[in-house]
């Protein structure tokens, strides 16, 4: 099989995960154009209808929970509902001792296979990190929680549990009931007792568990990606009410799973001022041979393919300021699909009239958002957002 188009780098005839089945790819294209490069620029009202749970989002019920002071930043624990499921908990961390309004930054935790904890995989709170999450971070993060960082450097920033993870996951029974495969993800210790409980036990659970809340949400017409989307912009209502954030823009970063919930904040949110995507991007149609599998639902919305790629709806708001890191060993993308997004997103920012809004950089080596990483996305961040 050859592609349509040279927009996604799949010229295979043969997908490891589909075997005799490769001809499918093939055949699907005579039924629709897919991944259409000539599609008009989705627009924010078309994202939030095709992801579902299309409203802003509220946070009802604000209720602060404790405070601390800790390594030069004040954290407060509060707590809001999103009108479902158990109350959503977050830290919201200051440099300490400063109490004017600050620009206001969501750090936004990553999927990681990791689900047990969420927002204490990029914050430090009141408490010692656990050793799981330390060494989480040392793979990932360069070995710190970087919303303190980002906090030191002059921002309010707010770290909350997105739907499924931390206080917003679903009960170990339920999680622990489902058939499980074997573990693929580094923090899936391999021969624990399910029954034993505790974070291993459940992360491995819920890599099956998000397959049957992926087909519980096309039942209530929505999508993984819309709901966490949604309890994103719930959080940016939470902080853009606080007195002591700017009424300016907000921005938002994450990793992974939390590049991904950053791209879709970016493009359903108009709050948002600036975006950094780190190692979650890429040319769907380049993922079709061998990165499907280890991906989560949030980053396949159903019907985009229809009507364009992941790069566009990442440009939904274009010329919105957004920062794109891609590592170009990452095991989770293929190179020619990263280059394709990066083309694609230079286009889509030209056409909106500003390509300097969009700063797309490449780093060597594996997936991860490193000390240099941070420093750099940092730096574009205060650029964008402080006075």
């Amino acid at each position: 099989m050859t592609a349509d188009d040279d927009y996604g780098g799949v010229t295979t005839d043969r997908f490891r995960d589909l075997g005799a089945y490769s001809d499918w790819v093939t055949f699907a294209r005579t039924q629709a154009t897919l991944y259409p490069a000539d599609a008009p620029q989705l627009t924010v009202s078309e994202v939030r209808r095709l992801l579902g749970f299309a409203h802003i989002g509220r946070a009802s019920d604000p209720r602060l929970e404790q405070r601390w002071r800790r390594d030069g930043v004040d954290g407060e624990e509060v707590s809001w509902s999103v009108g479902y499921g158990p109350r959503t908990l977050a830290w919201l961390l200051r440099p300490a001792g400063v109490r004017r309004p600050l620009p206001g930054v969501l750090a936004l935790h990553g999927h990681d296979g990791f689900k047990y904890w969420g927002k204490e995989k990029v914050a430090d709170g009141p408490d010692p990190t656990p050793d799981l999450l330390q060494e989480l971070r040392a793979a990932l993060y360069g070995g710190r929680g970087f919303a303190n960082e980002l906090a030191r450097r002059g921002f309010a920033v707010l770290c909350h549990d997105a739907f499924l993870w931390g206080s917003r996951r679903f009960s170990p029974e339920l999680v622990q009931r489902v058939d499980r495969p074997d573990p693929e993800a580094r923090w899936l210790g391999p021969g624990e007792d399910l029954e034993a409980g505790g974070p291993i036990a459940y992360n491995r659970g819920a890599l099956a568990h998000e397959h049957i809340v992926a087909k519980y949400a096309t039942l209530l017409a929505t999508t993984v990606a819309g709901v966490v989307s949604y309890e994103d912009r719930c959080a940016v209502d939470y902080l853009r009410g606080r007195a002591d954030t700017n009424a300016g823009p907000l921005g938002c970063v994450g990793l992974s799973g939390g590049g991904c919930r950053a791209a879709l904040l970016q493009a359903t949110c108009e709050d948002i001022g600036a975006a950094a995507v780190v190692g979650m991007m890429s040319a769907h149609a380049a993922l079709l041979d061998r990165h499907v599998a280890n991906h989560t639902w949030m980053f396949f919305p159903p019907g985009l393919a229809l009507r364009g790629d992941w790069p566009d709806l990442a440009a939904a708001r274009a010329p919105s300021p957004l920062l794109v890191q891609y590592c170009r060993d990452d095991h989770l993308f293929p190179l020619t699909g990263m280059r394709a997004a990066h083309e694609r997103l230079t286009q889509r920012y030209q056409q909106a009239g500003d390509a300097d809004a969009y700063i797309g950089e490449f780093f060597t080596g594996g997936h991860r958002f490193d000390l240099a990483m941070q420093d750099s996305a940092f730096n574009h961040l205060q650029g964008w957002l402080l006075p």
